[in-house]
């Protein structure tokens, strides 16, 4: 299962850290997008849990993207997770057809999902019980409080409901959430509500989210269930010579600042 690979990842690198693949053109050292995320998978690949693509960089190359970012992940070793970073969301027979690019035609670990359509919109990724999908709760954008704020007639936030019906859908213990670092209470509240389940915590780096508050708040009772994802921070720690040394220094730093709040966290401090 997804959750059981994850946690081998986790623990042979000591890293509860995901980079995240974003190859933007107008940020990247050189215009060889697969070459550089190469460059990057293997300056990292001893220092992360897991790998998150975006697919809409991809995507924006035009018709041969999807290739491209299977030649950026061909470095990625067997033990670590590949996270589609999709957010598809539809009626159930299309979410069904979503389900099956990403998990079958090219065999992502994991996939993000939006839950707006429902439990028929989630189901049919869920249903891969050997894959982990991540529903979109909380996320870090600024405008995400108009809608996922939301107070409910019965009390509550929207994105509080999310995560009860993320908890629901649980069956097959391979369903998470994408909660943002950028909001520590909200994260408190999401693992408040889903104690088990893992939290993909995007938005550290360069959205600025609070990676101390963020780790603390996501971790559960033992010291595990998150993932926290940084991609420019990583990616573009450098634009200069040196830019492939910058990203590992970027990432190690990144692994150790999490490692030592979820070591102040089990401690009591």
């Amino acid at each position: 299962m997804f959750v059981e690979k994850l946690r081998a990842a986790q623990q042979k690198n000591q890293s509860f850290l995901c980079v995240g693949l974003d190859p933007d053109p107008e940020l990247m050292p050189h215009a060889d997008v697969a070459s550089f995320l190469n460059e990057i998978v293997e300056a990292t690949r001893d220092l992360v849990c897991a790998y998150k693509p975006n697919l809409a960089f991809f995507e924006a190359l035009g018709v041969g993207g999807m290739q491209t970012l299977l030649e950026s992940i061909r470095g990625v070793p067997a033990h670590i997770p590949i996270i589609a970073d999709a957010k598809r969301g539809d009626i159930g027979n299309t979410a069904r057809f979503y389900a099956r690019a990403l998990f079958e035609t090219y065999d992502f670990d994991a996939a993000t999902v939006n839950p707006y359509g429902g439990r028929d919109a989630v189901q049919p990724f869920a249903e891969y019980r050997e894959r982990g999908v991540f529903i979109w709760c909380r996320s870090s954008n600024p405008g995400a409080a108009d809608v996922q704020d939301l107070p409910l007639d019965g009390g509550g936030a929207l994105y509080e409901q999310v995560a009860r019906l993320a908890r629901d859908w649980n069956e097959h213990g391979n369903v998470g959430l994408v909660t943002g670092a950028t909001w520590p209470e909200q994260i408190a509240r999401v693992r408040e509500i889903c104690p088990d389940q893992v939290l993909l915590v995007p938005g550290v780096g360069a959205q600025e989210g609070e990676l101390e508050a963020a780790a603390r708040a996501a971790f559960d009772s033992r010291g595990g269930g998150i993932i926290i994802s940084a991609s420019r921070a990583v990616l573009y720690a450098s634009r200069g010579g040196d830019y492939v040394g910058n990203a590992r220094r970027a990432a190690e730093a990144l692994r150790g600042r999490i490692n030592l709040a979820r070591d102040a966290l089990l401690a009591g401090d």
